[in-house]
């Protein structure tokens, strides 16, 4: 018998949270970021659909945490920590940001909204030491967006490029260094000291 699978819808400028087996998704990403993080193994996810960069444009300090990219991701963090021990190991998968606004942002840097949300969500998640395992960012097409628990796939879909899977995957890992192996016919062989 196997559990049925639900997916969890996140709203614009939303949060929220789904266990394994189940998905979690949300659509309308045009300059939007869809921010997701998850631990290795799979056993949850974390989705913020963030509207803007930074919350430093907030008017008071009772405010929407989740609609900005440098408050979204520990705000993530700390639900994953909420509802399990999921402080380390944890991937992330970025969506969104494309250029919805091109005419204006060729004359107004700061309307160049999508890549501003983008370089937001890219630098809290470096500060938060979580490796990017896709980043599917950029352009001018809108998506949506369905993060698997089952196999920590990311389904992007827009209107004229259809869905696109971007599986789960290994981190990318400091490769370490080829060190060679001894040989015990050879044990006077000057074993190598770097090959970095």
């Amino acid at each position: 018998m196997t559990m049925a699978q639900a997916t969890v819808k996140v709203g614009m400028a939303k949060m929220d949270y789904c266990l394994a087996p189940h998905s979690i998704g949300t659509s309308g990403l045009g300059s939007c970021v869809a921010i997701v993080i998850y631990p290795v193994n799979g056993a949850a996810a974390a989705l913020a659909h963030v509207m803007l960069p930074d919350a430093s444009i907030r008017r008071n300090d009772d405010f929407n945490h989740a609609k900005y990219a440098d408050t979204a991701v520990p705000l993530l963090l700390e639900t994953m920590h909420r509802i399990g021990p999921f402080r380390k190991g944890l991937r992330a998968k970025i969506a969104g940001g494309a250029n919805m606004f091109q005419k204006r942002s060729a004359v107004d840097p700061l309307m160049k909204i999508g890549e501003r949300n983008v370089d937001a969500a890219r630098q809290a998640l470096k500060q938060a030491n979580i490796p990017i395992m896709a980043d599917v960012t950029g352009g001018y097409e809108g998506r949506s967006v369905v993060f698997s628990l089952k196999d920590q796939s990311l389904a992007v879909r827009t209107l004229h490029g259809g869905t696109k899977f971007y599986p789960g995957g290994k981190p990318p890992l400091f490769k370490k260094p080829d060190i060679g192996t001894r040989k015990s016919e050879d044990p006077e062989k000057p074993f190598p000291t770097s090959g970095i």
